[in-house]
């Protein structure tokens, strides 16, 4: 019996999962040309060790294990861990919000994918700002949505007018990343504000409001001043989405959460959908273990200034090899031009790389043909030691 159609053509296109790919195929250029050798900017795979309190914090969680520690607790979340969640987003959207807002989930990703579930009939579309995180595509799809790409402005802002124009009586939210994977842009105030004006309008001559969605596992990690700006006091529809994944160098743990705006006309219903998205879907709940990890350390201080040093280095080399960049206000990822002499084929260029060792994520995953990530959240030591690579690929065209 064959595989599911969708699953079987997906999987076996050109541009499936090619991150992982990248990836997956680092780790062997690794075991034949040595660590040193092979430079691996394909996966958001933060380097940095957890802070030192979340550290001491798994010592001491796991050391306890009272009856039924480790049991089953309610789909939404320990009641403590969704109140930790609450003040974490209320210190950061400076609105109050209680627990009942909040629904612990399996990372961000389980969280959209809750979210959706809870949200999408057959036929809707959720609009997203291109470029964009990779799976947001199969994510609509899950649901039977359908993902509508919005080219940003040629500064990845927003463009507000061509939001506008996408949306539709069959849009039932728009999803924004901010700081954005893969182009480090940070979403300012005026956009937000613009932004929840449009959907405002549309909701008014269509009887349909969009939520908006905030994907913010980035939240944290910004530069030179930069601040991410709060949705909630625009617009009543705004729903966070998060995870510990990236502040907190913690992605293989899967803890993360979902946040309704406690003014959205139907939170109850939203959030109970949630929840009931979360049991169904199968994850059933959180982990356990890191839902009272991150309740008592989410204030862990964290020192992001080595992100900024990597992403100073990386974009000296990439200056002088003559490679084109976005300047990344957040996150750890650079967005680069393909050179001209591949006509803006990027899954060409990133081949080409290869040859130089050098493990790039190609841009029309992200809605972004003719760019290609990298993801310098690596060693120092690798950043530097990529320049000659660089150069001499740049060099040899």
């Amino acid at each position: 019996m064959p595989v599911a159609r969708y699953i079987r053509e997906t999987m076996n296109s050109k541009g499936a999962g090619v991150i992982r790919k990248m990836f997956e195929e680092g780790v062997k250029l690794k075991q034949q040309y040595g660590e040193d050798n092979v430079f691996d900017f394909s996966l958001g795979n933060p380097d940095l060790d957890p802070p030192a309190a979340v550290r001491q914090t798994i010592q001491t969680v796991a050391e306890v294990c009272p009856k039924n520690y480790h049991g089953y607790m309610p789909n939404a979340g320990y009641p403590f861990a969704r109140e930790a969640m609450a003040q974490k987003t209320a210190e950061e959207q400076g609105v109050a919000v209680s627990g009942n807002c909040v629904v612990m989930s399996v990372g961000a990703a389980g969280a959209l994918n809750c979210l959706l579930k809870a949200i999408l009939n057959e036929g809707d579309s959720v609009v997203v700002p291109a470029p964009f995180f990779a799976e947001y595509r199969h994510y609509a799809h899950n649901y039977g949505g359908t993902l509508i790409e919005v080219p940003c402005k040629q500064d990845f802002s927003l463009d507000i007018e061509a939001i506008k124009t996408a949306l539709t009586a069959e849009t039932a939210a728009v999803l924004i990343n901010s700081p954005n994977n893969p182009t480090g842009r940070v979403y300012s105030e005026e956009e937000i504000e613009a932004l929840a004006n449009v959907l405002n309008a549309h909701a008014a001559a269509t009887g349909r409001k969009p939520y908006l969605i905030c994907d913010e596992p980035y939240r944290a990690i910004t530069y030179d001043g930069v601040k991410v700006a709060a949705t909630f006091p625009h617009y009543d529809s705004a729903v966070v989405v998060s995870s510990f994944a990236k502040n907190l160098s913690l992605p293989g743990e899967r803890i993360g959460y979902i946040c309704v705006n406690p003014v959205c006309p139907d939170r109850e219903e939203l959030v109970a959908a949630c929840i009931f998205a979360t049991r169904i879907l199968g994850f059933v709940n959180a982990p356990a273990l890191f839902q009272r990890v991150v309740s008592e350390a989410w204030r862990a201080p964290a020192d992001y200034s080595l992100y900024k040093k990597r992403r100073d280095e990386l974009v000296a080399i990439l200056d002088e090899a003559g490679i084109e960049h976005a300047n990344p206000e957040g996150a750890f990822y650079l967005w680069c031009k393909v050179p001209s002499q591949f006509n803006g084929d990027d899954m060409a260029f990133t081949d080409y790389l290869k040859k130089y060792l050098i493990l790039a994520a190609p841009g029309s995953g992200f809605g972004g043909k003719g760019w290609f990530r990298l993801a310098y959240c690596v060693s120092e030591k690798s950043i530097l030691n990529s320049r000659k690579a660089f150069v001499t690929a740049m060099a040899e065209l």
